[in-house]
């Protein structure tokens, strides 16, 4: 009975973890405010624009990773030239664990997948968590199948065009890195088997001061 109750316990905790999780996302989605995001990067920097008003939840859930600094030593690990670079799994397999659990409602796209917005990656009704990508070039046939632009890229669109791509598209389809292979090894197996992906080196909110700063 102890066993069983000590099992009770982590369930309802971790449930509760999930629940409080998905209630702060929905909070923050009532912030319309725009703001920016700097990643600096192995290749260099770009900045995106995030309008939260193009997709509430996911601009929510977004500004929520950063804070966490989650996406700090994330790989690109899916760049396909022509079409999107993919990145958001976390290097380290228990943090990317606890994150791919606190699933996020679905926004209904309201602007489309045009050449430089950025945009949560899903398998599904509600089953967004961590995974963006940034569009090359017009993706609109995305729009009808649920993928919400929640921001654009306004400064270093060639950075973006400038990740390294040559691994192509990822396994079993390709001859890129498994995503469930990221999922249980994280960074170790991208560093042994895939040593030429960028990365981001960190991810951070620009403050209003900063953003107003004329070169």
């Amino acid at each position: 009975m102890r066993r069983d109750s000590r099992l009770l316990t982590v369930l309802l905790l971790a449930a509760g973890f999930v629940a409080a999780s998905a209630a702060r996302a929905d909070d923050a989605a009532d912030n319309q405010q725009p703001f920016q995001v700097k990643f600096t990067t192995t290749e260099g920097d770009f900045v995106v624009e995030v309008h939260p008003e193009w997709a509430p939840r996911g601009a929510a859930r977004f500004r929520e990773l950063v804070e966490a600094e989650y996406y700090d030593g994330c790989r690109f690990f899916r760049v396909i030239d022509g079409f999107m670079a993919q990145f958001g799994m976390h290097g380290d397999p228990d943090v990317n664990a606890k994150w791919s659990k606190q699933t996020i409602k679905d926004d209904k796209p309201q602007k489309s997948n045009t050449r430089g917005r950025i945009t949560f990656a899903t398998s599904g009704p509600d089953s967004r968590t961590t995974q963006l990508f940034i569009n090359f070039d017009d993706n609109s046939f995305l729009d009808d199948q649920g993928f919400a632009p929640f921001g654009e890229v306004v400064e270093g669109m060639d950075v973006v065009d400038a990740l390294y791509d040559g691994y192509g598209e990822g396994a079993p389809r390709g001859k890129g890195p498994s995503q469930g292979k990221i999922a249980a090894q994280g960074n170790d197996y991208l560093k042994q088997s895939f040593p030429e992906l960028d990365y981001i080196e960190t991810a951070r909110i620009v403050e209003d001061d900063e953003s107003s700063e004329k070169p």
